[in-house]
């Protein structure tokens, strides 16, 4: 078993340290070697489904590999919501399944599968461990491979990669055996940092001169403040509007001068889009689309830009496959995405960045005047409002701002007048305002996500998380209770739904506090989703085939994994919780707010109407 126990020490020399693993007896080799590696940590979660999305939500939210361990047989296979979520949110995970050996499979074994390949293209690799590792090539063998599946796993776009490990008994080693870890050896991959030749560089930045239409569109991104920087200047610079979901972690402050405000990026696209009409979407129409980051939220946005489809589209990506989402793609350009606006920004035509404060990336460079930018002004209610010469740049970019500043304006009157029912789109809303900054915030999918889309978190510094690579409800829960384990002296709040969090209660099936952990629970006694969105809405077969109904509150799972339990039915209830419920001390807290499923979509409905009246 020694080459097994290795295993252990090339994950540490590697940097991975957290390994979540789940009981069973196949494993026990791999069980015994992490446990016993002094600087591993190792947390036993029994279900594989919720160990899975807890091993991606460390992995999340610390941004490093972390590693999984399971047994043989089916065990594997509740890993796959988890893997495929992290392939197409790359997270980097290793995976090591244990197995029978070689000889057994399809011998009608014990807890036997074929776990070759067991994710196919959902892994970004997979390897299979010798069976034997006797002799010392085969030894070698092992060591190789491991170092070149987390090369892999790391590798941009990083993602899941699998090591599957036949195993003979005996699996555990003789009472009072000393385990001991050999040196082993160790690839380490560097990964290059690329920039555009400057020939070619100028010559983007020459086409971007000349489109006097330019919108950039970010998917799915950690909040990175370099990036950030970069984009505000080339913003600027260029006099482009920036627009992305609240999962894209554009919405936080980077300090910077008034010009830093006029060219922050935009958020509130899914109100303003849903209400536009003919005037306004040919004002909004791009010639030139960039795009970085991956997935989007917001349906109302990807649709329009499918309609009014620029000449060009350019999606900035450092490596891997890229999808036509706008089914426009022209080119692909293989940088970060904070290379290419640093470069971009350098070969402004002033030469200069227009917005960087004293300390960062850009630091030093000169701002210019004032004059190149054309401040959005405020504006009524309805479109068309021309100010400028429809051509330009600066008329291009104030479009875009002023439909902001409507949205902006538009949520702020919808909420002062206070719903004569209470509802859970008002309660979302009163939550989102009152988290504390610095804020984890994992949305769980179906409402609570698109929910937060529409309300936005401008200048608030909190970080976003979402299950957005194959949207699933499947492991929201499990993965901010990740995030809760790898950073526990970060609060962590997580936003559900019902059948969210019933689904993934095993998520706190375990041994470990969380003290920060903080859970919203918006219990509609249903899937209230399929009321809110057209379709499923209006079919006979609504209630009995499309909505989840359940009787469920969270009191009993409350008490059972000891969190402090805040249960809520109007706003009075809701506005005295809060403070309490989002209190730094007290321990791990679930805040269960009970709304009516009818009434959610009324109310929703009538906020649907006030944006669509808005613009007639």
């Amino acid at each position: 078993m020694q080459a097994v126990y290795n295993i252990a020490e090339i994950c540490a020399r590697h940097g991975i340290t957290d390994v979540v693993l789940s009981p069973g007896s196949r494993c026990a080799p791999l069980t015994i070697a992490f446990a016993r590696h002094p600087e591993i940590q190792v947390r036993t979660v029994p279900d594989e489904r919720a160990a899975a999305f807890i091993g991606l939500g460390m992995a999340q939210s610390q941004r490093r590999t972390v590693a999984l361990v399971c047994t043989s047989g089916t065990a594997g296979l509740n890993y796959a919501p988890a893997v495929a979520e992290a392939y197409f949110q790359q997270i980097p995970l290793v995976i090591f399944t244990a197995d029978r050996p070689p000889e057994w499979i399809d011998q009608l074994d014990g807890q036997t599968i074929r776990q070759t390949d067991l994710f196919g293209r959902h892994a970004k690799g997979s390897f299979t461990f010798p069976a034997d590792t006797s002799h010392p090539d085969a030894k070698w063998h092992s060591e190789r491979l491991v170092n070149e599946a987390i090369n892999l796993a790391e590798q941009f776009p990083a993602g899941p990669v699998q090591v599957n490990i036949p195993l003979r008994e005996p699996f555990y080693p003789k009472a009072g055996e000393e385990l001991r870890f050999e040196e082993v050896k160790i690839v380490h991959e560097q990964a290059g940092t690329p920039t555009l030749p400057p020939g070619e560089a100028a010559s983007l930045a020459h086409k971007l001169r000349k489109t006097r239409r330019v919108l950039v569109v970010a998917g799915q991104h950690g909040f990175d403040k370099g990036l950030l920087l970069n984009l505000h200047g080339f913003a600027a610079a260029y006099q482009v509007p920036v627009v992305g979901d609240v999962i894209a972690n554009l919405h936080q402050p980077v300090g910077g001068n008034a010009e830093a405000a006029a060219a922050a990026p935009l958020g509130h696209q899914d109100v303003f889009l849903a209400g536009a009409n003919a005037v306004l979407k040919a004002d909004l129409r791009p010639e030139l689309l960039i795009t970085f980051g991956q997935s989007l939220i917001s349906k109302a946005l990807k649709l329009y830009l499918r309609e009014f489809a620029p000449r060009q589209h350019w999606h900035v990506q450092a490596a891997g496959p890229v999808a036509d989402t706008f089914k426009s793609l022209t080119r692909i350009i293989r940088l970060e995405p904070a290379t290419f606006f640093k470069q971009m920004l350098l070969l402004d035509k002033q030469q200069v960045a227009h917005l960087i404060p004293a300390e960062g990336p850009l630091a030093g460079l000169a701002a210019v005047s004032d004059a190149t930018r054309v401040a959005p002004a405020p504006i009524p209610l309805g479109w068309p409002i021309h100010t400028v010469e429809s051509t330009s740049e600066a008329a291009y970019v104030s479009h875009w701002h002023r439909a902001e500043q409507w949205a902006s304006g538009l949520l702020a009157d919808f909420f002062t007048v206070p719903p004569q029912a209470f509802n859970e789109f008002t309660a979302f809303y009163s939550t989102l305002k009152t988290l504390p900054d610095h804020t984890a915030l994992h949305l769980a999918n179906s409402m609570a996500v698109r929910y937060a889309n529409i309300l936005g978190l401008t200048n608030r510094t909190i970080e976003v998380f979402a299950n957005r690579g194959t949207s699933g409800i499947d492991g929201c829960t499990s993965t901010a209770v990740g995030a809760a384990l790898a950073q526990p002296d970060r609060p962590v709040v997580l936003l559900t739904g019902d059948v969210a969090f019933f689904y993934d209660r095993n998520a706190l099936w375990h041994n470990y506090p969380l003290p920060n952990l903080r859970i919203a629970l918006f219990n509609n006694h249903a899937g209230g989703i399929f009321r809110l969105i057209d379709g499923p809405r209006q079919q006979p077969e609504l209630e009995e085939f499309f909505e989840t109904h359940q009787p469920l509150t969270a009191e009993n799972t409350a008490r059972d994994f000891n969190l402090r339990y805040f249960p809520v039915s109007t706003f009075a209830e809701l506005e005295s919780a809060l403070p309490v419920f989002f209190a730094p001390e007290g321990g791990a807290a679930l805040l269960e707010i009970t709304t009516d499923s009818a009434t959610n979509a009324a109310f929703f409905e009538h906020y649907r109407t006030s944006v669509k009246t808005a613009f007639l």
